[in-house]
């Protein structure tokens, strides 16, 4: 059962579970059109500013996509479900290297499970809390793009040592760690050089290494790890659908740099997994408006949320 049902009643549920195709286009629109804007105030004011600062932007909507391939999977960026897995896969998934069918056989299993020894994303959180040394060591192979190369190569790696192996391929389908990121590497990799080549010729010729292959490397692979300590670092490993997963709240630079598209919101998309992510703000007020506020795993920022995760640690 739907944790969320243990606590709404469907009469509640119901509208904020309402898709719209019109809203989804437009969530797809705008990262793309946050994206092309980055790249216009550099185009327009070359500086060491505006690169830094249209990397950081271009890298969190790099998140972005990840989020709307996230909705997909969910089925709740569109109606309908060829438009959706469609947008999904090929504007969201595919361009950072992502595949949908592989990322939504591996999430649901997360979301059946969470916080149980059969989740897969518990090796991720159970390492929570942790030292500031470790935490600091983990941000500056991100930041430093070791963490994305590394990551990079163990595609390429897997993913040719997979081509042909069928058995190899049937045993990856069960696991996230090679299904998610080699299963499915080579059928990605002409959308994401696609989309370094429509930057170069947009711009110079090196636009799509320093604008698209950079912030994949090094800011999404950093707000990617933040994301994931916020909603499960430091949680309960229990089936208490308010205390194994965490909300931070989040403002407009958060959600400009770190957080794009309500993901923010953790505890309330696990309480319904259905619900749109631009319901999620008035999931919770439902929730807090009927006195859960005092259950609720919530986060005032992004700071204090690593800081429970051993940020502030020794």
């Amino acid at each position: 059962m739907t944790p969320g049902k243990a606590y709404l009643t469907t009469d509640e549920i119901r509208p904020l579970a309402a898709r719209s195709d019109l809203r989804g286009a437009w969530l797809v629109l705008h990262c793309w059109g946050t994206i092309a804007l980055a790249l216009a105030l550099f185009g327009l004011w070359p500086n060491p500013l505006t690169f830094l600062l249209a990397v950081m932007v271009i890298g969190s909507r790099q998140l972005g996509l990840a989020i709307l391939m996230h909705e997909a999977a969910h089925n709740a960026l569109f109606q309908r479900q060829r438009l959706n897995d469609a947008v999904g896969t090929w504007l969201c998934a595919r361009p950072i290297l992502a595949d949908l069918g592989a990322y939504r056989r591996y999430h649901l299993t997360h979301h059946r499970f969470t916080q149980s020894d059969k989740d897969p994303d518990l090796p991720l959180s159970s390492k929570f809390p942790t030292s500031h040394a470790s935490m600091r060591r983990k941000f500056t192979r991100d930041l430093t793009g070791q963490t994305g190369v590394k990551q990079l190569v163990g595609q390429i790696v897997m993913s040719l040592r997979m081509a042909g192996d069928h058995e190899a391929i049937e045993a990856a389908e069960g696991d996230f760690a090679q299904s998610f990121q080699t299963l499915h590497f080579w059928i990605t990799v002409p959308v994401f050089l696609g989309v370094m080549l429509i930057m170069g010729l947009v711009g110079d010729w090196w636009w799509g290494l320093a604008f698209w292959l950079l912030p994949y490397l090094t800011w999404f692979q950093f707000v990617l790890r933040v994301r994931n300590i916020a909603e499960h670092g430091a949680t309960e490993q229990s089936d208490d659908p308010f205390r194994n997963v965490r909300t931070t709240l989040a403002g407009p630079l958060a959600r400009l740099f770190v957080a794009p598209y309500w993901v923010n919101y953790h505890l309330e998309h696990h309480m319904i997994m259905h619900v749109p992510c631009y319901n999620l703000p008035k999931l919770h007020k439902l929730l807090l408006g009927k006195g859960y506020d005092t259950q609720m795993n919530m986060a005032p920022t992004y700071g204090a949320a690593l800081r429970e995760a051993g940020w502030r640690s020794a």
